[in-house]
C-alpha cells in the first residue's frame, strides 16, 4: 500500500531552501569551453584600441579586422575554470589572505575589496595557443600590423572568457544569497606578479591547460588568473582605473 505524506507550504519552502543551500555549498569548481563566435570582440572596440576611433585611415581597417575574425572562427582552446575555497583567513593587519596554508599578499587595495569575503574563487582563463601563434607567424612573415591585431584580439577574447566565467559564478551564487567582488589578478593593484606561483600552487597541475614559467608568466600567453571574493557583504563595483597603478594598461579608463 502506498503511503502519501503531505507537507505544508511553509515546510516545503523550508525544505527547498535548506536543500538548495546544501547544493550551493557543494559547488566548488566549474569548467567552461567557448567558441570564438561566442566571444567575438566588437569591431568598433578593436578599432578604438588600435587608436582609430570611429574613423578609418586610408584603407578600411574594418575589412582587415573582419578578415582576421573569419580566420579565427575555428580556433580551439578557449577555456575558463574556477575553484572555490571556503573560509579563507583574512589578516587585516598584514593585508593578506591565507588559503590552505598559503599566504597571498594581495596588498591593501585588493584586500579592502575582499575583507568581508567568506569564500574566495581562484580562476584561470585562456584564449589558447592559436591566436598567439598566428600573431607570432604574422610578425615573422613581415606583417607586424596583422600580428598586433591578432594579439589584441587574443587579449579581448581572454577578457570575454573571464567575463562569462565571472557572470556565471555570480548568477549561481545569487540563488543562495551570496554576492561576489570584482576579479583581481597578480600584477595589478599592488599584487606582485610573482605571487602567481602561490596561486597556481593552490590549483591542480595544468589547470585550464595553463602552465607557469619560472618568471611567473603564463603559457599560453593570452591567459589571465586571479581571485574573486564571495560573501553576503561583499559587492562588485563598476570598474575604476583609479584603484590600479598600471599606467601603461591599454584598457586604462576604458571601463569607467
Amino acid at each position: 500500500m502506498l503511503n502519501l505524506v503531505f507537507f505544508s507550504s511553509d515546510l516545503l519552502k523550508w525544505i527547498e531552501k535548506f536543500c538548495f543551500k546544501v547544493t550551493s555549498v557543494r559547488m566548488t569548481s566549474k569548467t567552461f569551453k567557448f567558441d570564438f563566435k561566442d566571444l567575438r570582440p566588437d569591431i568598433t572596440r578593436v578599432k578604438e584600441l588600435l587608436g582609430y576611433g570611429h574613423g578609418d585611415p586610408e584603407y578600411s581597417i574594418g575589412v582587415l579586422i573582419e578578415e582576421i575574425f573569419s580566420e579565427c572562427e575555428n580556433i580551439a582552446g578557449i577555456k575558463a575554470e574556477y575553484r572555490i575555497f571556503k573560509e579563507p583567513e583574512l589578516n587585516n593587519q598584514e593585508k593578506n589572505i591565507r588559503i590552505n596554508g598559503i599566504i597571498l599578499n594581495v596588498g591593501p587595495v585588493i584586500f579592502k575589496q575582499l575583507k568581508e569575503a567568506k569564500s574566495v574563487s581562484l580562476f584561470l582563463c585562456t584564449a589558447g595557443k592559436d591566436l598567439s601563434t598566428r600573431s607570432r607567424d604574422a610578425l615573422k612573415g613581415g606583417d607586424p600590423f596583422r600580428g598586433y591585431i591578432y594579439d589584441l584580439v587574443g587579449s579581448e577574447v581572454t577578457e570575454a572568457a573571464a567575463d562569462r566565467m565571472q557572470n556565471s559564478l555570480e548568477t549561481e551564487l545569487k540563488l543562495s544569497g551570496m554576492n561576489i567582488t570584482n576579479r583581481y589578478s597578480p600584477g595589478y593593484c599592488g599584487w606582485d606578479v610573482s605571487e602567481q606561483h602561490k596561486l597556481f600552487h593552490l590549483l591542480p597541475n595544468n589547470y585550464c591547460g595553463i602552465v607557469l614559467t619560472p618568471s611567473a608568466l603564463m603559457d599560453p600567453v593570452k591567459s589571465v588568473s586571479g581571485i574573486i571574493g564571495i560573501g553576503s557583504k561583499v559587492r562588485k563595483t563598476a570598474y575604476s582605473c583609479r584603484i590600479c597603478d598600471m599606467k601603461e594598461c591599454i584598457y586604462r579608463e576604458k571601463r569607467l
